[in-house]
């Protein structure tokens, strides 16, 4: 067949790459001048490629969507990926959470790898080119319009043009167009796995500081718990970020009118009792000095100013002199100190896109349109989105490939 593939991530490049050595004759447009641009900075620039864990586990930690997986995460599975990073001469480790990286921590590296998979079977790249337009013919695939106004005939298109996060990589949307104008449904669009806006004033006064080994509880004005996580996090000038907060943000998507509230509990190894003998025992030691001066062992540096401002007591108070209620006052606060959430930080640092072409319209077997024969979809511009730790990228490999296989039952 002769297939054309929009958008050269990494849904795409293995699409690709995968229906090359399958046969295929295949044309990859790439309107960016290089390929992979988003792989390139994903995982801080270090690329995590997947999850080592298996497909349950990965089905687990898809949130939306999740059971349209099954199909595509069994014919490709994390370790089918690492095997074929691997043979491209990408050496992997895996770290913490079962996170896969390039053992040179270099994501270009991964790009650069899909790149020669596509090389090796045959695949045409051309870098600089987009797609503006699909042409379908009796609900059947007929060909492509690229921007400069030329059509081309193909028998099949795969698009993988990515979602709306990170616009600057080129995810623009465009999927989204294709999609509507071929008579799909595209649900709403959010941005997910992003950082948290607060309008707090302690979150500036708090910026550049991390907190490990910490957990979060998130509630409404009701009091009612939206999520729980226990991980890293960071204060930054407008809210905040990091591994926990990612993950929390993808559940809070069209709930920001409930007033939401996120407590930091930073001893959560610790219950009331025993963080009030912690504390006694630090003050013991600090009796005689200020209490600016005594939380040293018990609180980051940073943190010490806002939760003595937050508790009311003045800083230069004696510790001899602190009562019980006090004490008690800066416990709750150490337990839970509330961090008001107004919203996103919006789809230029969202790691995913939630929402995307509906999945009751693409057959999850063959990634091909319900709706009009030859057309397929892959990654992220499909409605399913995951946690962070390499499950999205997986989700992205796994459909390409799944597409690329589903030609030959298409054609």
């Amino acid at each position: 067949m002769k297939v054309a593939v929009i958008g050269a991530g990494a849904a795409g490049m293995l699409a690709a790459g995968h229906a090359g050595e399958l046969g295929h004759s295949v044309d990859i447009f790439e309107k960016n001048n290089i390929v992979g641009k988003k792989i390139r900075i994903t995982g801080k620039g270090r690329c995590n490629i997947t999850n080592a864990s298996d497909c349950e586990e990965h089905i687990e930690n898809t949130p939306g969507n999740p059971y349209f997986m099954y199909s595509a995460l069994y014919k490709f599975p994390p370790d089918r990926m690492i095997e074929l990073v691997e043979s491209l001469g990408v050496p992997t480790k895996v770290e913490r959470g079962k996170r896969v990286f390039p053992v040179s921590d270099k994501a270009a590296d991964v790009s650069e790898a899909l790149k020669k998979y596509m090389k090796k079977n045959g695949v045409k790249l051309h870098l600089e080119k987009g797609v503006n337009d699909i042409i379908t013919e009796n609900n059947k695939i007929k060909g492509i319009v690229t921007d400069d106004g030329k059509e081309l005939d193909f028998d099949a298109v795969i698009v993988a043009t990515g979602g709306l996060s990170y616009p600057t990589t080129g995810s623009t949307g465009d999927g989204y167009k294709f999609a509507k104008k071929a008579g799909h449904s595209v649900s709403k669009l959010m941005p997910s796995l992003v950082p948290l806006k607060s309008d707090d004033w302690i979150c500036p006064e708090l910026m550049g500081l991390s907190l490990k080994n910490s957990a979060i509880v998130i509630k409404n004005e009701k009091g009612k718990t939206i999520y729980k996580d226990f991980g890293e996090m960071l204060f930054t000038h407008f809210g905040v970020s990091g591994p926990m907060v990612l993950s929390a943000s993808r559940h809070l998507l069209g709930r920001f009118n409930e007033n939401i509230t996120m407590y930091i509990d930073m001893k959560p190894a610790l219950d009331m009792k025993a963080l009030d003998n912690r504390l006694l025992r630090d003050f013991e030691k600090y009796i005689n000095k200020d209490l600016r001066n005594a939380l040293n062992d018990i609180l980051p540096q940073k943190m010490i100013p806002v939760i003595i401002r937050l508790s009311g007591i003045d800083e230069t108070k004696k510790i001899h002199d602190i009562t019980k209620e006090e004490r008690k006052r800066m416990e709750e606060l150490i337990k839970g100190l509330p961090v008001h959430i107004t919203g996103t930080a919006g789809f230029d640092m969202a790691v995913v896109t939630s929402g995307g072409v509906n999945t009751d319209e693409i057959d999850p077997s063959t990634m091909e349109s319900r709706k009009i024969k030859g057309l397929f979809f892959a990654g992220e511009v499909i409605d399913v989105d995951a946690y962070t730790g390499g499950f999205n990228l997986q989700i992205a490999f796994s459909t390409g490939y799944t597409a690329a296989e589903g030609l030959e039952e298409s054609k």
